[in-house]
């Protein structure tokens, strides 16, 4: 690829191994490091690794010989090092902490399908990676050869989607699709292309940043026949950007698959604007578009990566206005509890009027903005009195669309409700709305 000069790099130990077995996708995963002894042979370990890595019950351990070689084998805080390598702070509890932080099993009708949003589904299809991020928001699952979905499971999610034609969007997640044996991931595709209301399928993988090997042609040539496809890698730091992830997105892209990135907030990784802004600019010059950026989740293990949320604020501060915006994710806290995706950001609308907003932009310069004066709105009216097609999930903008007039926190009434005696003046009529609507005066019927 041109004007991509990015590293490619093999730790001392795997200097004898033939190029034949490296690049090979299947001697990468069947020689994972994962024992002490093994880590030990290709870094030089603190006390801190060396007691998690003989601690009993720990997160699983997997790395690929590719991906530890991105490692400096003498810095402790060396940021690939730090994501994948346990250290003893792994086994510290800290306030807050979930095994499920994010509710998916509660929004789960059947095994392995989360259905939290309207139109879309993640579809968990397997608990196994190439190797195991130690903030994996999957952890009560993820590494457990026992946890696997089965295949009357595989069917129960198909037969749900079948019957559930508000669903257009399904996104491949686990563990990590790209792990599966090539023909079951294919026979995954097919079946969910021969269902007529999915229209995009996902894929979330880390495997091109962990296992670029298994990114080959053959692969490429059965995923593009399952047109639109789209693809989510996870890349946290620019030493994960090397010569190898360069060329399988490359491969990626020139089959048609649009790639984006989903990278995760994490202390002494990338909690710094010049270490966001070189993962973006670089991810970039190699065709995946920077997507996501999450605030880390609350789960067990993962509390020493954990940055107050206005880290991330001030990281999009020093981002918008001062790259391309195309390079520009967006700071995500996934909410605690199952609220999902909640967008945060500086804020750039400073004040507003009935005719005029004020506004700012990333260097501080204050300007205005005025409103129209002879604005009507809902001229589309094509769509005029059209309704979600997913009832009851209008969320906020059921507010403003005239279905609600309000939406009560669980609870409300029992906590407002003073008991008392039941008089002529307590009429409950009186505080229910007469009509929901938009507000407009409706013409008299005559």
């Amino acid at each position: 690829m041109p004007n991509t000069p990015f590293p490619s790099k093999r730790a001392p130990y795997f200097a004898g191994i033939s190029d034949e077995n490296w690049y090979n996708w299947r001697w990468q995963l069947s020689n994972r490091i994962n024992t002490l002894e093994e880590f030990s042979n290709v870094l030089n370990l603190t006390d801190s690794e060396k007691k998690a890595l003989s601690s009993p019950g720990l997160f699983r351990v997997d790395i690929t010989p590719y991906y530890i070689s991105l490692i400096d084998p003498d810095n402790p805080d060396d940021p690939v090092r730090r994501q994948i390598v346990p250290t003893a702070s792994e086994l510290v509890p800290f306030t807050a902490q979930m095994e499920d932080s994010l509710a998916e099993d509660r929004h789960s009708p059947v095994p392995g399908l989360v259905h939290r949003y309207p139109d879309r589904v993640l579809m968990l299809v397997t608990t196994q990676c190439a190797s195991y991020c130690r903030y994996c928001t999957r952890s009560r699952i993820v590494g457990d050869p026992t946890a696997t979905f089965s295949r009357a499971e595989f069917e129960m999610q198909l037969e749900y989607l079948k019957r559930t034609p508000q669903v257009r969007d399904v996104l491949l997640s686990g563990g990590d699709p790209l792990v599966l044996a090539p023909k079951i991931l294919e026979e995954i595709l097919t079946r969910l292309r021969e269902i007529p209301h999915v229209e995009i399928v996902r894929i979330g993988s880390r495997v091109p940043v962990f296992l670029p090997m298994r990114v080959t042609s053959e692969l490429t040539d059965m995923l593009q026949k399952f047109h639109p496809l789209w693809m989510n890698i996870h890349v946290n730091h620019p030493n994960e950007i090397t010569a190898e992830l360069a060329e399988a997105c490359d491969r990626l892209t020139r089959a048609g698959i649009p790639l984006g990135n989903q990278a995760v907030l994490l202390a002494g990784v990338n909690d710094n604007v010049h270490i966001q802004r070189e993962l973006v600019q670089k991810l970039v010059r190699i065709r995946v578009r920077p997507y996501y950026m999450y605030q880390c989740d609350l789960v067990d293990g993962a509390g020493h990566f954990r940055t107050p949320v206005a880290k991330g604020i001030e990281i999009m501060e020093g981002l918008r206005g001062h790259t391309s915006g195309y390079a520009v994710h967006q700071f995500i806290v996934d909410a605690p509890g199952g609220g999902g995706k909640i967008p945060v950001s500086p804020n750039y609308l400073l004040s507003m009027s009935d005719h005029k907003i004020v506004l700012r932009n990333y260097e501080g310069y204050v300007t205005t903005y005025e409103e129209p004066t002879d604005y009507t709105p809902d001229k589309a009216a094509k769509y005029l009195g059209e309704k979600r097609p997913e009832p009851g999930q209008g969320g906020i903008h059921s507010l403003l669309d005239g279905d609600q007039m309000f939406i009560k926190p669980e609870g409300f009434d029992e906590v407002h409700d003073r008991q008392g005696m039941q008089h002529r003046l307590k009429d409950a009529a009186k505080w229910k709305p007469l009509g929901i609507g938009s507000g407009d005066q409706e013409t008299p019927k005559e």
